[in-house]
């Protein structure tokens, strides 16, 4: 039976050239990097600061910034707890939004329980275009000398939304405050320089963008300002005492791979999956003139601007139905109705309940990842598959 995988925002299939270079790594070249009395060990180490060097190329920062971690999860917990609990931090605010991902709202729930006040920002929700964004100006009003950290999140992981970093940054920096963003669903879908962005603590995951699961990394750039970060897993001393642990080696050499072509490639697939999102578009609501779009509208950059949306989001509210119900009327398409963390919960979308959806609408939704390995024939298959199961469940309700 025929399957389509749009759910690349969950994870991502992983290229078979990202795991023709972990094989070696697996198969012959599999000695612990920390063990440095014997040549097996140093050449593993010596991949491994390869494998740093190029992140660190690929991102514009220097190769000891690079953490590797297990994912983002971890580099999100490492970023917001470390920052927050460590000895010489006496500042006790935190600000963020409600439409980060729940690896940062569970970690800041957490330090909100010990003492730090939290402070989340509404989005846009009116404005198209900017539906997700913050306010520059409310942040401005909320940051000030007693603030640790903001943490925003650069490309939203069910509705899209990219933020414009660098005045957020700007802001941060100006009153010492460190500035963290969630970088998971962006990396390798639009560009990234993080001394352009000027963020201090950047967080992803090599499964988002092609690579194995289980590996990730947060860059701590350190050109802005002092980061001073309290260490959350503890025992052996690897990386600068940060994040103990044996390396990953193959993973770790599966997302350099990943991550290295998917910066060479970043601008000929972005453009085909905006492509294939707005074949998918196109093809729903020349039929069904009543579904809604969820989040911002999307545009066609210049070469100098980034989009306002990521290239293979689309999140679609169709009225009177539940996602759910569409999902099972779509057993070979694969889809989602929000975060991969948080689909298992009854709870609606966050995200959408954010962004002034109600709690039926959140639940009407339904989100679409398109990705690398996607064809147009595809998008018109689901097409017609989401088409039909619309109009079946329409007329059950009627």
């Amino acid at each position: 039976m025929r399957e389509i995988y749009l759910d690349n925002h969950a994870t991502t299939r992983t290229d078979p050239r990202v795991v023709e270079a972990m094989l070696p790594v697996m198969l012959d070249d599999f000695a612990n990097p920390g063990s440095s009395t014997h040549e097996p060990g140093r050449r593993a180490a010596a991949r491994i600061d390869a494998c740093r060097e190029s992140i660190a190329r690929r991102l514009n920062t220097e190769p000891d910034a690079v953490v590797f971690t297990s994912g983002a999860t971890e580099s999100i917990n490492l970023a917001l707890l470390g920052a927050a609990l460590h000895p010489r931090q006496k500042r006790r605010k935190i600000i963020s939004t409600q439409t980060e991902h729940r690896a940062a709202l569970d970690t800041l729930n957490r330090l909100q329980k010990l003492g730090f006040e939290v402070v989340y920002l509404d989005v846009e929700t009116r404005d198209p275009a900017r539906i997700g964004q913050i306010d520059i100006h409310r942040l401005q009003q909320h940051v000030d000398e007693n603030t640790a950290i903001v943490s925003i999140m650069l490309g939203n992981n069910e509705i899209g939304t990219i933020e414009d970093l660098q005045p957020i940054a700007e802001c941060c920096h100006e009153h010492g405050a460190l500035f963290h963003t969630d970088a998971t669903q962006s990396i390798g879908k639009i560009p990234i320089d993080i001394q352009r962005i000027e963020a201090d603590l950047l967080s992803f995951s090599a499964h988002k963008f092609y690579g194995p699961r289980g590996v990730g990394g947060l860059i701590i750039n350190q050109q802005f300002q002092p980061v001073l970060l309290q260490p959350q897993i503890i025992g052996g001393g690897q990386q600068q005492n940060l994040r103990s642990g044996t390396l990953n080696s193959a993973g770790i050499v599966g997302m350099a791979t990943a991550l290295e072509i998917a910066i060479c490639e970043l601008a000929e697939e972005s453009n085909r999956t905006a492509k294939l999102r707005e074949q998918l578009w196109s093809r729903l609501t020349s039929q069904l003139p009543e579904i809604q779009l969820n989040g911002p509208t999307w545009n066609r950059p210049l070469a100098s601007q980034l989009p306002n949306r990521l290239p293979g989001n689309l999140n679609i509210l169709f009225p009177k139905v539940e996602g759910q119900s569409m999902m099972l009327r779509l057993p070979r398409l694969a889809v989602s109705s929000g975060s991969a963390c948080t689909s298992a919960t009854p709870h609606p979308s966050h995200v959408l309940l954010a962004i002034g959806r109600t709690e039926d609408e959140a639940r009407s939704s339904l989100r679409f990842g398109i990705g690398r390995f996607n064809t147009e024939s595809e998008i018109e298959e689901s097409a017609d598959w989401i088409l039909e199961a619309y109009s079946d469940l329409v007329a059950l309700i009627a």
